[in-house]
């Protein structure tokens, strides 16, 4: 065994030095960079939590602090349902399944900038496709882009598309559960509805608080380029999610050293969330 493990060491050593490079450099940077005034020129001065006050008492940050966390709870749950509903439905081999595969994974490998330039287009208020089908059928025609919860919710639809990873995850899952278990389920009388909530969901939980994790991680990155594009951190900061505010302070106000300091703020925002998130799997008996 330890001589495979040896033999093993050049083929992971690439894997080693890109995470090192990519991840780990760039955090203990950041991590030095936010107890100092550093601007991008010239040598760097320790502030001491100097940036951390600044958060405190910034505006701004509190309103990004809340938006991201919004973005966070609305985002999750609807992402989550449409990629596990998407992965059950489209395990079991039927007619279309494989086009409703390629479907449903085919946002996911478009450009993020490209994705969120369509959107913009679907929720133009005149002659965008979401308010023609509203119309329609005489409901209401919202300005989705230029009120506060008309931005939320344009960018979390946006979110709900490019679901591939989960929804993979969740197809390969489904397919490994013994097909022996729905047979004795179907010769007891359940139902498809009760194979799904007695059967199917609680051999996937632990799958499912994984994916909820990784999710509410990637929620709070992700949305930087769709509330770039679409609103620009408007209206009135409804969509100036945490990325959005540190690009701006690190690269557009020179801010490096506060601009590091709000990433480890959104850091530990993540960590809470995902704390919160294991102790109610562990609660619900999701995770042991």
């Amino acid at each position: 065994m330890r001589g495979r493990g040896a033999s093993a060491l050049p083929l992971l050593a690439p894997f080693g030095i890109g995470i090192a490079l990519l991840l780990v450099v760039p955090a203990l940077i950041t991590f030095g960079y936010a107890f100092t005034d550093h601007t991008g020129f010239g040598t760097p001065r320790f502030s001491g939590l100097g940036n951390l006050r600044r958060a405190f008492e910034d505006p701004l940050a509190a309103a990004a602090l809340r938006a991201s966390v919004l973005f966070a709870l609305l985002a999750v749950p609807i992402r989550l349902l449409v990629a596990v509903g998407a992965g059950i439905a489209l395990a079991r081999p039927r007619r279309g399944a494989r086009l409703g595969r390629v479907l449903v994974y085919l946002p996911t490998v478009i450009p993020d900038v490209a994705l969120a330039l369509v959107f913009l287009w679907v929720f133009n208020p005149l002659y965008g496709p979401v308010n023609g089908v509203l119309g329609a059928f005489g409901l209401p025609q919202p300005v989705w882009l230029s009120t506060a919860w008309g931005a939320r919710w344009a960018i979390v639809i946006m979110m709900a598309f490019p679901i591939g990873e989960a929804f993979l995850v969740t197809l390969a899952a489904r397919r490994s559960l013994p097909a022996e278990t729905y047979e004795a389920a179907a010769v007891d009388g359940a139902s498809a509805w009760q194979q799904l909530r007695h059967v199917t969901l609680p051999q996937l939980a632990p799958l499912l608080v994984l994916l909820a994790v990784r999710d509410t991680i990637l929620s709070l990155q992700v949305n930087f380029v769709p509330a770039y594009v679409l609103t620009d951190g408007g209206p009135d900061a409804a969509t100036l999610f945490l990325p959005v505010y540190i690009f701006d302070q690190a690269f557009e106000f020179l801010g490096f050293g506060y601009g590091a300091m709000l990433t480890l703020v959104l850091f530990v925002v993540t960590g809470v969330l995902i704390t919160i998130q294991a102790l109610l799997a562990r609660r619900w008996g999701w995770l042991r």
